[in-house]
């Protein structure tokens, strides 16, 4: 399994000197690097420190102009060489790229003390004292601390035995099997096209793929593949990679851009993040500072937005949120690195625990879920991002970043928490999930609904599933709505008849009255038949139209009565029985126009002919062709 190792320490302290030394690779290929002296850019080599194991090696800078470049390179390191140089000892740049690695995650370690053959041994066990006495407390405290000099060669061979070590402790291991390389370097080769670098995260990409340039939306196919400077086919986590892009120019991809399968990444505009303010800042942070943010091989400009306080002081922790200025891409665990506004200086570090943020009010509900989040793992993380995602709900695709759990392993996550009844997929297609906790709260405010429809209308039988979609489901998606009214029926908390919906304890009592009214509706309809007069029109017969309003519809609901438009309705015997004469003309005739539908309805005017002849072709008797009808079935 491929590893890598980053420098860390102040400039000219002999980072770039010690690799040629170990490796024989020039990591300074700037003309301004070799004519300053000094590394701006970072520089990448590798070392085969036994014939299964080459380690990847980034050389970052040491200047403290240049140290948004070395957070660049330390973002996808597995451990690091601290380069103290013997002449100097504990300097500005070895303090802040320690704390860097501490707030990055990085927790092992080896420490190289260079320039040996320019001290005397007296000199040098006194900076072996001050070096240990400052990594006491650090994740270096107990790493091996080797004297060595790239001029004379001394040590040399005892410093590749320790990257040997401590690299044999990170193989194999799994990572998560989405695949993601933060592009540090884009340039163009003759011959080839655009080319871009960096250190791959996550997953494996092979020849002839296609990847996403997030945070945009541009798809380009992979032609080539270098790892370590050698052509490969695939290029795995871990590795220093080179990719050689088709379909796209160098302009359209830039330094920070994330490369990831189509699909497999999202893009927010809100992080939601532990923040860890270092002991050492000058003054902590305030809710809604401007702060320069580092992520992977990006930087932006970003506000730290405090969920619980008003003031991070120096030495806490807390959640937070990051307000970015656009929406960039994330996954879970990921770290980013908080520096000071002005002056520029390192003062936080945060471990992103929901990537596909949203914006929080400041509630004690709000802190206790993304503390959950913060301290969950395994099956219990994913339940806590199904909380936190609420009636939302997510993907497999959206879980997968929220979680960093390789895929397999997810599914045979969710298939359990699915037989626990703590997750439900309720999108099939989209393979989409919601939790427990929304689930039971929206099976509770849908079954309130239904009650109070029931209180407002008591004649109603039921509630077709449409209406009670659009109206406690409005905002839902409509297959969640589809998916909860389902469940309440196949648990027996709603009773289904035909398309309606109602509580098993719901049922239609008429009293005295109501029973009469219904008995005259009924006895009006069926004496008037196919030319019934209009709701509105009630009035006319001594009927309230606003009392017979719920009567009609309960009358429609039980199948008495047809709605045919807005405001008509018929006896259905009648329409039953022109349905009838209709179907039996047409199957002696071609067709029908409006006077044989006239004939066949006993003389009905245009008032009741066209509404019933759009219901004929609604209900899928006829077809209308021209001004004539067909029957439909031929």
């Amino acid at each position: 399994m491929p590893v890598i190792m980053g420098t860390a320490g102040h400039i000219d302290h002999g980072k770039t000197s010690l690799i040629k030394a170990l490796t024989g690779i020039d990591c300074d290929r700037l003309a301004e690097e070799q004519k300053r002296g000094i590394t701006i850019e970072l520089g990448f080599a590798y070392l085969d420190v036994d014939p299964q194991t080459r380690v990847g090696i980034v050389d970052v800078p040491g200047h403290e102009r240049f140290v948004k470049n070395m957070v660049a390179g330390a973002a996808g390191i597995d451990f690091v060489l601290l380069v103290v140089a013997a002449d100097e000892g504990v300097m500005p740049q070895t303090r802040e790229h320690v704390e860097i690695c501490t707030l990055l995650g990085i927790r092992t370690g080896i420490v190289a003390l260079t320039k040996v053959d320019a001290v005397e041994p007296e000199w040098l066990e006194l900076v072996q004292d001050e070096v240990r006495g400052y990594l006491a407390g650090t994740f270096l405290a107990d790493a091996p601390m080797i004297a060595v000099s790239a001029h004379s060669g001394q040590g040399l061979d005892a410093l590749r035995a320790a990257i040997a070590q401590v690299a044999a402790r990170f193989g194999p291991y799994r990572r998560s099997d989405l695949f993601r390389l933060p592009v540090d370097r884009v340039f163009t080769m003759k011959g080839h096209g655009t080319v871009v670098t960096g250190t791959s995260i996550s997953g494996a990409l092979r020849v002839g793929e296609e990847v996403r340039i997030y945070p945009g939306a541009q798809v380009a196919k992979v032609r080539a593949i270098q790892v370590h400077g050698q052509a490969a086919e695939t290029a795995l986590a871990g590795e220093r990679t080179a990719i050689n892009l088709q379909g796209v120019e160098v302009a359209d991809v830039a330094r920070g851009d994330v490369l990831a399968a189509p699909d497999s990444l999202f893009p927010a505009a809100v992080w939601d993040v532990e923040l860890s303010c270092l002991p050492s800042a000058p003054r902590g942070i305030r809710h809604r500072t401007e702060v320069h943010l580092h992520h992977g091989a990006r930087e932006v400009l970003a506000r730290v937005h405090l969920v619980d306080r008003d003031r991070l002081l120096p030495g806490e922790r807390a959640m937070a949120q990051i307000h970015l200025p656009d929406p960039l891409p994330a996954v879970f665990g990921d770290r980013c690195i908080v520096r000071s506004f002005s002056p520029l200086r390192t003062i936080a570090g945060g471990r992103i625990i929901n990537p596909l943020g949203r914006r929080l009010r400041r509630k004690p509900e709000a802190v206790a879920a993304l503390e959950a989040l913060a301290q969950a793992e395994g099956e219990e993380l994913i339940v806590a991002q199904l909380n936190l995602a609420a009636e939302a709900g997510r993907s497999f695709a959206e879980l997968r970043v929220l979680t960093d759990v390789e895929t397999k392993a997810l599914d045979r996550a969710l298939q359990l928490l699915a037989s626990r009844q703590q997750a439900f997929l309720f999108d099939r297609d989209d393979r989409r999930w919601i939790g427990a906790a929304a689930q039971a709260r929206l099976e509770t405010e849908c079954l309130a609904a239904v009650a109070a429809i029931h209180a407002k209308e008591p004649l109603r039988a039921t509630i077709s599933r449409a209406e009670l979609t659009s109206s406690w489901g409005r905002g839902l998606s409509p297959r969640l709505a589809h998916f909860v009214i389902e469940r309440l029926v196949r648990s027996g908390a709603l009773a289904a008849e035909g398309d309606g919906v109602r509580l098993p304890s719901h049922q239609v009592e008429l009293g005295e009255s109501q029973s009469e009214l219904k008995e005259r509706l009924v006895r009006l309809f069926a004496e008037t038949a196919l030319m019934p007069p209009s709701l509105k029109a009630l009035g006319e017969h001594d009927i309230d139209p606003k009392a017979a309003a719920p009567m009609v519809r309960m009358l429609v609901e039980e199948g008495t009565l047809i709605k045919v438009s807005e405001d008509l309705v018929f006896y259905a015997p009648a329409v039953a029985a022109l349905v009838e004469r209709v179907q039996a003309y047409l199957t002696e005739h071609a067709d029908m126009g409006p006077a044989e539908f006239r004939e066949l309805s006993g003389g009905i005017t245009r008032k009741y002919s066209i509404p019933l002849l759009e219901y004929l072709d609604k209900v899928k008797i006829t077809l209308r062709v021209g001004d004539r009808r067909q029957l439909r079935r031929r």
